[in-house]
């Protein structure tokens, strides 16, 4: 008895998260009510509540459906030691795609999250837990780079606090324009030669911390000065 209730109630909650994942790409996640919610899930507006402490709550849940399996895999991947760190990062990047790609969950989420949620005071929380959430998504893209410093792949003087959030802006810019126009293009079939170009171009030309940088302008302007000696 005691099992069917929790898989009931289990039942109610996925139900509810249906229902606000519908509503909320529908018309916006401030102009909707939880009233609204219970009755596009078919229940009372008390079986919200039960389940979820306000709109915040709900808003969080709804958005940790989709991320919480991509924000594990990167941690364990940061947590690992790698013998191609750069591989790693790729197919975690080349992963996150396909899956935005192919998951019509994912999508939606993801579509709320860009397009139709307004962090306004009632759900302020969600947008400062957010915030906390993404700077453990750089910290682990960071330890990845690290790691790729340390066998050689990107140069010891490399910036990887900033080639971090070059990766981070590129995937999120990336996300952000295929959920608004999923037509323009196979985001599942182009990802491994977009990440592959975000990784060449950070293995050719990696943000360097100011000393690394003035020793490369240094060997840069080598072939500069040797011209001008000889032109005198």
């Amino acid at each position: 008895m005691v099992r069917r209730t929790r898989e009931a109630a289990a039942a109610t909650r996925e139900q509810l998260l249906d229902a606000a994942e519908r509503v909320f790409r529908d018309r916006g996640v401030t102009r909707t009510s939880l009233a609204e919610v219970a009755a596009e899930a078919g229940v009372t507006r008390g079986a919200v509540y039960w389940h979820f402490r306000d709109k915040a709550d709900l808003f969080e849940a709804l958005c940790a459906r989709v991320q919480l399996p991509m924000e594990a895999m990167l941690a364990r991947a940061g947590e690992k030691r790698h013998a191609d760190p750069l591989g790693a990062l790729s197919a975690l990047a080349v992963g996150g795609l396909v899956r935005l790609a192919t998951d019509a969950r994912t999508q939606a989420v993801f579509d709320v999250i860009f397009h139709k949620c307004e962090f306004a005071a009632e759900i302020a929380s969600v947008a400062s837990r957010r915030h906390a959430t993404d700077s453990g998504c750089l910290a682990n893209v960071e330890r990845l780079l690290n790691q790729a410093v340390s066998v050689g792949q990107l140069p010891r003087e490399t910036d990887t606090r900033l080639a971090a959030r070059c990766v981070n802006a590129f995937m999120v810019g990336v996300m952000h324009e295929w959920v608004e126009q999923p037509a323009a293009y196979d985001l599942a079939e182009a990802a491994p030669a977009m990440i592959d170009a975000l990784l060449a171009g950070l293995v050719a030309r990696p943000p360097m911390r100011a000393r690394g940088k003035r020793a490369r302008q240094a060997v840069a302007a080598r072939p500069r000065a040797r011209r001008v000696a000889a032109k005198a």
